[in-house]
């Protein structure tokens, strides 16, 4: 199933969720709606699904309007963020009711019921519960039924509102690479809603960037982390080191010194530098280089790298960035060293 959003808005009093977005969903993708609280992802997930009603434009399922039909009619399957699970039915009864809801003669008899049922709840891998009751079972084992409910009725879409946020860490890393298995194997049209960048990047065929009512940003995980088109993007995607500077000469500058990189063709005037903290290359202090200058202030982490604070810049103007640096070199706090993004994209700052 194909979707097109054209052109949609959404306006609650004087907030306005949405304005005039556009995005095509391809047929049997897992795509990701992903931004901070009140970036419209969920108001647009709901619009998708029938649970609400854009102000202006139109939503299409394979080339037909989708708003003239109701949720019901949409042959949509929705999860919400706390499973909605029915606590006095079973767990085999919950992913059964969307079955027995159905029109008379649309519903199933009794055999086939207990056939799909059994088998949604092997695909989730959790036939072995299908006697106990919600109460009885974990977050991650509830969410799974939550799933398999909403692929009972053979939805042409499943649309997923923050399906892991009310789970602990680890639980959630476990779920992320189930669906994105499961995905594979039932390959249906999917669009789910997070705010946790990671769960993105690991889950999604391709991810929508969303802020302020507008997409700022389509692409694969790979297109959105390595190649970010906006400010904003590159700030929410991954860890960043950012620095205000100014280009003048075709020179890029910080506290009115050239810091030897180029800007790409940039015109004069401010801007801001963004660099991943991996990206960034520590050396000691060296007299005569354009290299960013500071002094280690603090340094902490574990694992194969550790993490250094930097303060760069004068007392006017000084900053403290964050670098990724490997355990093989000796710091300590206070040395002088050189900074020098080897890799890193150069913003013009907007009036």
């Amino acid at each position: 199933m194909r979707i097109s959003v054209i052109d949609a808005s959404k306006r609650f009093g004087d907030f306005t969720a949405l304005d005039r977005v556009n995005l095509d969903v391809r047929s049997g993708e897992l795509l990701a709606l992903l931004g901070p609280s009140g970036s419209g992802k969920t108001t647009l997930l709901r619009i998708v699904a029938g649970l609400d009603w854009p102000d202006d434009g139109q939503v299409q399922f394979d080339g037909e309007d989708a708003l003239s039909r109701p949720a019901g009619k949409r042959r949509v399957g929705f999860v919400f963020q706390h499973y909605a699970l029915f606590r006095h039915m079973t767990v085999f009864e919950n992913v059964a009711f969307g079955l027995r809801a159905k029109p008379r003669a649309e519903r199933p008899g009794e055999t086939e019921i207990r056939r799909r049922v059994d088998k949604l709840l092997d695909l989730v891998q959790l036939r072995w519960l299908a006697e106990r009751y919600p109460a009885q079972l974990s977050g991650g084992q509830r969410q799974r039924i939550a799933l398999a409910r909403a692929l009972a009725i053979e939805p042409k879409v499943l649309l997923l509102d923050e399906p892991f946020g009310s789970l602990d860490a680890k639980v959630r890393k476990g779920l992320r690479r189930w669906l994105r298995n499961l995905h594979r194997e039932i390959h249906v049209t999917s669009i789910f809603v997070t705010h946790d960048q990671e769960e993105a990047l690991e889950v999604a065929d391709r991810i929508v960037v969303m802020d302020k009512g507008h997409i700022e940003q389509i692409g694969t995980p790979q297109q959105v982390y390595s190649n970010p088109q906006t400010p904003f993007v590159h700030e929410f995607i991954g860890e960043s080191v950012v620095l205000p500077v100014f280009v003048q000469d075709n020179q890029v500058r910080f506290d009115g010194r050239p810091i030897g990189i180029v800007p790409k063709g940039m015109a004069d005037g401010a801007a801001t530098l963004f660099a991943r903290p991996f990206d960034v290359t520590i050396l000691p202090a060296r007299a005569g280089d354009a290299d960013l200058k500071g002094v280690v202030k603090r340094i902490h982490g574990i694992g194969p790298a550790r993490r250094l604070e930097i303060e760069i810049g004068n007392e006017q103007a000084s900053r403290t960035i964050e670098i990724d640096a490997s355990r093989s070199r000796q710091w300590h706090v206070g040395q002088a060293v050189s900074v020098r993004p080897e890799q890193y994209h150069l913003f013009p700052d907007r009036l």
